[in-house]
């Protein structure tokens, strides 16, 4: 905690001006350094940077104001303060602990955020179970009244009321299938990539195959050899000739 430093708010500056004559002169010393250093300016984009004070001559103060004689150089002051505003907490009042320093931001956890997906997907599943249930059992039992309204035999009914429950539960079950599959495809789209896929995935660098030497149609290497390379120059243009020819011709 020796490197720690805290705020020095303004309450806290109006707490502590009337101490250096007051303190020993270790503490009297180190005090006066702290009060003395200027007010920084207010930056451009309207957020000051925060005045410091070391943690531990806060603590070295609040044990002296605690102790027999500093608690009589506080009475015996005009006019007279009392030891308890000058205690750990009450000087740590209203400060920020390290200001200077850039904390990482917190790690977000979504764990609440997954559970609570999941909860809810359970729930539509439940729910799209209990309407087919629904659809076939009402499905089933309507075809049956409306059978017995026409004053078909009791087997026909029963029949008849099978067959529709069973198309409607085919149905149901299709609907629930693709339904199933759909979310599926989209909680493994949220995933994250493997480590096998980050293996097999190109780099950047690769994306991009080194073009050259190559060129359309059969590939020709130049000889190093001046005269050859003429040669191989007019062969080339020989084969242009005979293209372009041929281009015309057709």
């Amino acid at each position: 905690m020796s490197d720690v430093n805290v705020s020095l708010e303004p309450h806290l500056l109006e707490t502590l001006r009337p101490l250096p004559p007051l303190l020993p002169e270790p503490l009297a010393s180190q005090l006066n350094s702290v009060l003395a250093i200027p007010a920084p300016l207010q930056t451009q984009g309207g957020s000051d940077s925060k005045r410091l004070i070391p943690y531990s001559l806060l603590l070295s103060i609040s044990r002296w104001s605690h102790s027999p004689s500093g608690q009589e150089a506080l009475e015996t002051c005009e006019p007279p303060l009392s030891p308890t505003q000058y205690s750990v907490v009450a000087l740590l009042a209203g400060t920020l602990t390290s200001p200077e320093r850039s904390f990482p931001a917190p790690a977000l956890n979504n764990s609440h955020e997954v559970a609570r997906s999941k909860e809810l997907g359970d729930r539509r599943a439940i729910t799209a179970l209990l309407n087919a249930l629904l659809s076939i059992i009402g499905s089933g039992i309507a075809t049956w009244w409306a059978a017995d309204r026409l004053q078909w035999r009791a087997e026909w009914r029963v029949l008849l009321a099978l067959f529709v429950a069973t198309v409607v539960a085919i149905s149901e079950a299709a609907l629930y299938c693709i339904w199933s599959f759909y979310r599926s495809s989209e909680n493994g789209g949220r995933r994250k990539p493997t480590r096998a896929a980050l293996q097999t995935s190109p780099s950047p660098s690769s994306s991009s195959p080194d073009t050259s030497g190559v060129r359309d149609g059969p590939q020709w290497t130049a000889p190093s050899d001046t005269i050859t390379g003429r040669k191989w120059s007019a062969q080339q243009e020989v084969r242009q000739r005979r293209t372009k020819s041929r281009t015309a011709v057709e």
